[in-house]
């Protein structure tokens, strides 16, 4: 059984093992959890992304596993930590862009950090491929707020989406590894498919190693 670890570059232990039941979903077994040894509980800002990219990319692992998720919508050090990982590291933002460009029609991001809305949209045109990407649609409320509040989270997101939906998105990738477990459970009222990114990276790792492994 391949050895996945899923690092968590926001410091919620709470968030990480969330973050590993979503994964092992698509691994078929659960990943090993890192998490973030310092830094904010969530993600919010651009400077704390970059902090977290230094974090991430400077890991002292003492084992590389056979493939690895960085599970912060940003990718925050993903790209740098796989110039010196011996196995293939996978960002859950890229991942989700290049599940939604398979399909070649428009997507977009729902999320509840606008402060990151830049970043967001550099790395989804990157990996957009010809699919059109419509947009990242933001939740104006506090971010750490709404993580605190089950029900105004998911009505934020919602709105979000419809907004996304009304734009022309064909589906909504749900921006952010703490974002997850919302993701799954705005799937039924959803009027646009959701992509999980972590779930889309999951995937994606499993048939990677699978196939380095054949």
């Amino acid at each position: 059984m391949a050895h996945v670890l899923l690092m968590n570059p926001n410091h919620n232990p709470a968030t990480t093992t969330a973050m590993c039941q979503i994964a092992a979903v698509g691994l078929g077994a659960p990943p090993t959890p890192w998490t973030a040894p310092s830094g904010p509980d969530l993600i919010t800002d651009p400077a704390a992304l970059a902090d977290a990219a230094d974090l991430i990319a400077s890991a002292a692992l003492p084992l590389w596993p056979d493939g690895i998720i960085v599970s912060a919508f940003g990718d925050p050090g993903a790209a740098r930590l796989a110039q010196r990982a011996p196995c293939p590291v996978i960002g859950i933002g890229a991942a989700a862009a290049r599940q939604a460009a398979q399909a070649g029609q428009p997507f977009a991001v729902a999320t509840s950090t606008p402060a990151l809305a830049a970043p967001i949209d550099a790395l989804m045109t990157a990996h957009a491929g010809n699919a059109p990407y419509v947009g990242c649609f933001c939740a104006d409320a506090d971010p750490a707020a709404l993580m605190s509040d089950q029900g105004a989270l998911d009505a934020a997101l919602l709105a979000q989406i419809n907004r996304a939906y009304a734009a022309g998105a064909a589906c909504v990738i749900i921006g952010g590894g703490p974002l997850g477990t919302a993701a799954e459970r705005l799937r039924a009222a959803s009027p646009v498919p959701l992509i999980n990114p972590i779930l889309s990276a999951a995937r994606a790792l499993r048939l990677l190693i699978e196939s380095e492994h054949a």
